[in-house]
């Protein structure tokens, strides 16, 4: 248990019995599981996490928005800061790229006239600065107390309403600013707002929408704000100009609203929407008709204990509790809810659309995602179809698979259609995902003429004079099509098959058999000359957030083809053992992503996160084993620095969940789990077909890293894998753990893991 705990999180004795009541009801264990959850680790360094209130995939994540001061905000809090300028009501987390952090509340005191002459944020005239221990943070609760003003904050949620609750002393005012201006887009350069509006529509609502231009081109969020208390005055402002009236339109929207300061409370609760004033309305109405504070967080925490209570994980170790949990919670923020309660949301083509036969859901980071979190959800959540559906949705609505969608907003971040494994993954394991459907999305692939794909399929490669990040690119989309073959081969398309099974074997044009790396090839079909593979720039090479070291690897849908590029065995493990073991340096001017260094391997971005498991496919499993141990202890920590690099929408976590079960999924749609060395001492999994699955990991300690034995179900298990049905039909999974490697586990070729199990 992290030492702050206490000051962190503390339950009554009655929410902790209601918690004990309502899973025995559910039959999830008694245990609160929330209390395991330290929200504030990753809130340092590149960790980049959301901090404050908010549901499993939640439309709404309420937290601080710090003055922003760099790359590090892009959540809108950084552990280093201590100031704040409002509550806003939604945020990303763990991105590399800043956006949302928008509909911001402010309580403030009594503020002296802002000068006609001041043209800087409004946000930097009214701001407070705030001692870190007054903060207590829960995944379902955020409170602090505002130095400036002496004013205590507390936050709750549910889906789609933010509750707050101010505590004003008796020798302030009671006043609200409401920030339509400020988001914490303001790090990159884009136009950030472009139109927004607030409305009085009684003594206690207002309404408004923020529309705006950042990393979500065309971002538009509504929302629909209603006061435990009567707003005696108010001012509304467009830039530092008092605008007459109850209505105010344009860029730099504030507004300054004063209540009575009777020694209550003030509470607020704000519903928002992608689609219109009226559906935060609806929101609001359905999900928060009372003003109860306490109970609203009691259901919130209910939410998150039953969501994470799918794990029972257990060790003798706290602070492995608490990363695990930690880590559990970072992957069921993202995706989130974006339709309202009617079904209504706005879609890839801008027109308002009615969901039918699934719920909508947004913010898909899938270059980072589908390699692990995805996999993670298809084992627990029981919303894998509707991710799937909503990848689908708008592949209809945009006219091609989603890259990195946010907000109704397809913002083409990083490489790859993965939106393509990810849906072939949920359709290969049973989720109720149409076939048709499926292959209406993705039999087009090979025929997109965008992003260096035309250059794929008539020349095999993508040539490096052409198209910037041309090597990560090409590995990328070979992964993609494999994907669609899978699916090819299993609908019985037989002809597609064949031509995504070629292109699958594509990332063999971009190894050099001479120099063993993958790299540059230029249009004459020559390679690029002076090649360094430790050489990274972060927009003009071959690769994006990495080098030729760690993309080398990148073909987890064909382990047993790279080793034959190498030569055999021999030389592919010669090869990665040096990986682990050549010069950390990169040259001036390589991306801050390539973080998390043994060697070269680079543990915080994801273009590493698979290489580690590679030695079962060549009979050598404990060398996994004593890497990914060295991982853990190197570069997850129970701190807010505690995450080695953005935390990337879940997973970076995802790769510790896995991990600390003692397997990872190599191959995103194969469905093969990859046994590395687990850190449980055993661990309960309730599946999403209602089956349990247990992993006890007898003899387990910091010493004891290497398998020793398996057995699954009492019977010997020699393989070094497990398959996803295996897991899916419950049962008991034992490791024998020691601490001497042991080289004869998975040396047997029969027991290797291998690219295309049958």
């Amino acid at each position: 248990m992290f030492s702050f705990k206490k000051n962190v999180w503390g339950l009554t004795v009655c929410v902790v019995l209601f918690l004990a009541f309502s899973n025995k009801k559910q039959n999830l264990p008694d245990k609160n599981f929330i209390s395991f959850v330290n929200p504030l680790i990753g809130s340092g360094g590149h960790g980049h996490v959301f901090v404050g209130a908010s549901v499993p995939h939640g439309m709404v994540q309420l937290g601080p928005n710090n003055l922003t001061k760099g790359w590090d905000w892009c959540s809108g809090y950084h552990a280093s800061d201590s100031t704040i300028i409002g509550f806003a009501q939604t945020h990303l987390s763990g991105t590399g790229i800043a956006d949302l952090g928008d509909i911001i509340f402010m309580p403030v005191g009594k503020l002296e006239p802002r000068k006609a002459t001041d043209t800087s944020s409004y946000a930097k005239h009214y701001f407070s600065t705030f001692n870190k221990a007054t903060e207590k943070v829960s995944p379902s609760y955020y409170s602090v107390v505002l130095n400036r003003y002496q004013i205590k904050v507390e936050l709750t949620a549910t889906a789609r309403v933010g509750l707050q609750k101010y505590h004003f002393p008796k020798t302030e005012e009671a006043n609200v600013i409401v920030n339509l201006e400020e988001s914490v887009q303001s790090l990159i350069a884009r136009k950030g707002t472009l139109q927004s509006e607030i409305k009085l529509l009684n003594d206690s609502t207002i309404t408004g929408f923020r529309h705006s231009d950042e990393w979500a081109k065309d971002h538009r969020v509504y929302f629909t704000t209603v006061f435990s208390k009567p707003i005696l005055k108010h001012q509304l402002m467009q830039g530092v100009n008092l605008v007459k009236g109850l209505q105010a339109r344009g860029t730099k929207i504030n507004a300054l609203l004063n209540f009575e300061n009777d020694g209550k409370p003030l509470l607020v609760k704000t519903a928002i929407s992608y689609v219109s004033e009226e559906g935060a309305l609806l929101n609001l109405k359905a999900e928060m008709a009372g003003w109860n504070f306490e109970e609203t967080k009691v259901k919130s925490d209910l939410e998150w204990n039953n969501s994470l209570g799918v794990f029972d994980f257990n060790s003798k170790d706290p602070l492995l509790v608490t990363q695990f949990y930690t880590a559990l919670y970072h992957t069921q923020i993202a995706p989130s809810i974006f339709s309202d309660v009617d079904g209504n949301y706005r879609g890839a083509n801008g027109q308002i659309m009615k969901a039918k036969g699934f719920t909508p859901y947004t913010v898909f980071s899938l270059w980072d995602t589908y390699r692990a979190a995805h996999p993670l959800y298809t084992l627990t959540d029981h919303k894998v179809a509707d991710y799937a559906n909503s990848l689908l949705a708008i592949n209809e609505q945009q006219g091609q698979m989603p890259v990195w969608h946010l907000v109704g907003n397809e913002t083409g971040t990083m490489v790859g259609f993965h939106s393509i494994p990810v849906v072939v993954d949920a359709y290969l394991k049973g989720f109720k995902v149409d076939q048709n459907q499926i292959w209406t999305a993705i039999k087009g692939f090979e025929n997109y003429e965008v992003l260096g794909l035309k250059d794929t399929r008539e020349r095999g490669f993508i040539p490096a004079d052409k198209e910037p990040w041309s090597v990560a690119k090409g590995l990328e989309y070979a992964i993609d099509s494999y994907a669609v073959a899978k699916f090819a081969a299993k609908t019985n398309h037989l002809e597609a098959y064949d031509t995504y099974f070629k292109s699958a074997k594509n990332y063999k044009n971009y190894f050099d058999k001479k120099l063993g790396f993958m790299r540059g090839k230029l249009s004459n079909g020559k390679w690029r000359s002076n090649f360094n593979p430790s050489f990274s720039l972060h927009m003009e090479d071959d690769y994006v957030e990495g080098n030729g070291w760690q993309y080398t690897w990148l073909v987890p849908h064909d382990v047993e083809g790279l080793v034959e590029s190498f030569g055999g065995k021999t030389p592919f493990t010669s090869k990665l053992d040096r990986l682990f073991t050549v010069s950390s340096a990169l040259n001036q001017g390589a991306s801050i992503d390539i973080s998390g260094m043994i060697g070269q391997y680079a543990h915080g971005n994801e273009p590493s996160h698979h290489i580690l498991y590679l030695y079962p496919f060549v009979g050598e499993q404990w060398k996994t084993a004593t890497r990914v141990r060295e991982v853990f202890d190197k570069f997850y920590k129970a701190t807010p620095d505690g995450l080695i690099g953005n935390e990337d929408c879940g997973q970076m976590s995802a790769w510790y969940i896995f991990s600390s079960l003692g397997f990872y999924p190599v191959n995103p749609v194969n469905g093969m789990f990859v046994f590395g060395s687990p850190t449980a001492d055993s661990v309960s999994i309730s599946l999403n077909n209602g089956k349990k699955f247990k992993l006890i990991a007898l003899h387990n300690n910091s010493q004891n890293k290497y398998i020793q034995a398996i057995k699954l179900n009492g019977k010997a298990y020699t393989k070094t894998y497990i398959m996803y049905k295996d897991i899916m039909n419950g049962g008991v999974l034992e490791y024998t753990m020691g601490k001497t490697p042991n080289s004869t586990f998975g040396k047997l070729k029969a027991d290797w893991a291998i690219s295309n199990p049958k």
